[in-house]
């Protein structure tokens, strides 16, 4: 009997190692996609097959999963046969696994089609903070964001980015070229939600008066011991609570034939 109890004590060990193991092994990347090109509908391509169909400008699609390594990606118009005559590209985007990147088709300064690889911080916020990062991609000169009316980022050109943590709320943000306070975007409420990278991007033309915002969220970046790191799905939350769920009731059933056991061999005694 005790044999077989350790037996069942060291299965039940095993299988919530198998269950936790997804937590620790080596990860898959996470990649999301912006259309941020004003008046183009696309399709995107990954390694020659068609990902994204009839994508539409200010969209954001994904995030997918993907082995780390290197993909190729070429966008093309959404009437397209094929890959073979891309709007941008055929470019490279390297992945490395457990990191999470946004890859942006949009314009240069000067109005050309471009595509750039954004890789989105993902570590822990402190407590009642929150992530805002800014990215610049429209085609527009080096731009101020203001928040309330002053410039809390200067001189932020295309396609670059800043990474600011802030006490969790709502920022009344606007973008001004750099030097004014004319917004020539906003100004908007941006909401700024304790755990999460909140993304903005500038993006469009201020030539053709097309500039607008596009926002997306990354949440499981809770420092606290109650923030569990979900990603943007909560499917490392489900995993966990399953795999605690199983461990408890194996652990539960070896403690009951042991207690089993136990009364076995005391009557045994008698």
């Amino acid at each position: 009997m005790r044999t077989r109890v350790l037996a069942l004590v060291g299965a039940g060990a095993l299988v919530w190692a198998a269950l936790a193991a997804p937590a620790h092994a080596a990860e898959q990347a996470q990649l999301s996609v912006l259309h941020a090109v004003p008046g183009l509908t696309v399709d995107v391509y990954v390694d020659g097959k068609r990902t994204i169909n009839n994508f539409k400008p200010g969209t954001l699609a994904g995030p997918l999963s993907l082995a780390a390594g290197t993909y190729e990606v070429a966008i093309t118009a959404g009437d397209a046969d094929d890959d073979s005559d891309p709007a941008i590209g055929p470019i490279d985007l390297e992945l490395d696994g457990g990191t999470n990147y946004t890859a942006v088709a949009h314009l240069k300064e000067n109005g050309d089609p471009t595509a750039t690889l954004f890789t989105n911080d993902t570590s822990k916020t402190d407590a009642g903070q929150g992530r805002l990062t800014v990215r610049h991609t429209a085609a527009a000169p080096a731009v101020d964001i203001l928040a309330g009316g002053d410039a809390v980022i200067s001189d932020l050109g295309n396609p670059d980015e800043k990474v600011l943590d802030l006490d969790a709320g709502t920022v009344e943000a606007a973008v001004a070229a750099a030097g004014t306070t004319d917004p020539v975007i906003g100004p908007a409420d941006v909401r700024v939600a304790e755990g999460k990278n909140t993304i903005v991007y500038a993006w469009g033309s201020l030539e053709d008066d097309n500039l607008k915002l596009a926002i997306q969220t990354i949440s499981g970046l809770h420092s606290s011991p109650d923030g569990v790191d979900a990603g943007q799905a909560g499917l490392a939350a489900d995993r966990n609570w399953a795999g605690s769920l199983v461990a408890i009731m194996l652990l539960g059933g070896a403690a009951v034939l042991i207690g089993r056991s136990a009364r076995v061999r005391a009557a045994e005694r008698r």
